[in-house]
């Protein structure tokens, strides 16, 4: 199988299944020095980990992180990391009665036409389960940027097309109109689409290049990996199609300081594919979870209409938990322009080796 590897220099190949005994993650082209233990880690591992409250599935799975290699006395040493997150609360037997059956919505048919097989067992490399690999070395990526005064703001800002009414809300579903919704949704055997908004400061000018390399492509490239993801905005996105150039564009002043900034930022933080040094700012579009307990038509063993309903521990959406998901992909994007970046002009290279 191609395609389990994502980047340049930082460059991370993720393995393992939903059902299988574990997966993980290796990441290369880490700079050593970084200081790095488990316990870094675990915070983003538990954002993203099931906590069977209202918007997460009931699978309990504890998510600890390993570090097996690439970290000496708390700091990177340069090498491969390699991170191993164990599977602990599978529960595969609840698949075994859907095994030949086509699930709408799910990764089934497609990647049966492409393999031949297919893992029922959860969706296998297709599940959701996946992402904990991504997670982990996003938190390393972000031991980087933190370094470089890289922040990231990442929360659930919409369920259902309902706005959250405050982005660091610790419950969306105490929102009446959520709660009503949820509600509605669970009663029916019925999940629902989310947003999630990623804003990440203290971003340099000069970052991404400018052709099939845009900082903003590699963005999409990224968020667009994570299974359910259906659409992306950078900046003010869809309305910048509606507005006149005398609107969307964003003048420049100097600051007090001397420095060039945006007095607005429609353009997201990224203007001709490369970093502008303003936020990027990301919203990005999550659809229903596919596994729903409401009747489905499809059809089994490709020879039999079927009616379905799945049974089991799904979340009833997918932002909540996928925020997480989306910072650590975007971590990942900008530590690697990072280093590619640090090559792109001779003056840097001349400057690093004469000192």
């Amino acid at each position: 199988m191609a395609g389990s590897g994502f980047g340049t220099i930082f460059r991370i190949t993720t393995w393992g299944e939903s059902h299988g005994p574990a997966l993980g993650v290796t990441i290369d082209g880490c700079p050593a020095g970084i200081p790095l233990t488990e316990e870094d880690l675990q915070p983003y591992m538990e954002r993203r980990r099931p906590n069977a409250g209202p918007l997460s599935t009931k699978r309990n799975e504890a998510d600890r992180a390993e570090i097996l290699s690439g970290v000496f006395e708390g700091k990177t040493t340069g090498t491969p990391i390699s991170i191993l997150i164990r599977n602990t609360d599978q529960h595969s037997r609840d698949y075994s009665d859907i095994a030949d059956v086509i699930r709408p919505g799910h990764a089934d048919y497609t990647f049966d036409a492409k393999y031949g097989f297919r893992d029922y067992r959860g969706g296998g490399r297709s599940s959701g389960r996946e992402t904990a690999a991504r997670v982990a070395a996003g938190a390393v990526a972000s031991k980087l940027l933190e370094l470089c005064g890289i922040r990231f703001d990442t929360f659930l800002s919409a369920v259902g097309g309902i706005p959250v009414p405050d982005e660091y809300c610790a419950d969306p579903v105490s929102c009446p109109e959520i709660a009503a919704l949820m509600g509605e949704a669970r009663e029916n055997g019925d999940s629902v689409g989310s947003e999630v908004c990623c804003r990440i400061s203290g971003v340099p000018a000069g970052l991404g290049d400018p052709v099939f390399e845009k900082l903003d492509a590699k963005l999409a490239q990224a968020v667009f990996s994570i299974g359910a993801v259906k659409a992306l905005e950078i900046g003010s996105g869809i309305a910048a199609s509606k507005m006149r150039g005398s609107e969307f564009n964003d003048a420049f002043v100097l600051s007090e300081e001397g420095t060039v900034q945006k007095m607005t930022n429609h353009a997201g933080g990224i203007l001709g594919g490369i970093s502008d040094g303003s936020d990027i700012l990301l919203h990005v579009f999550f659809k229903p979870t596919p596994s729903i307990s409401a009747p489905q038509q499809t059809v089994k063993g490709a020879s039999e209409n079927i009616e379905l309903s799945i049974h089991g521990r799904h979340d009833p959406l997918i932002g909540a938990r996928a925020a997480v998901v989306v910072e650590a992909m975007s971590a990942m994007v900008l530590a690697d322009a990072l280093l590619v970046n640090m090559t792109s002009r001779v003056d840097s290279v001349i400057r690093f080796y004469k000192t």
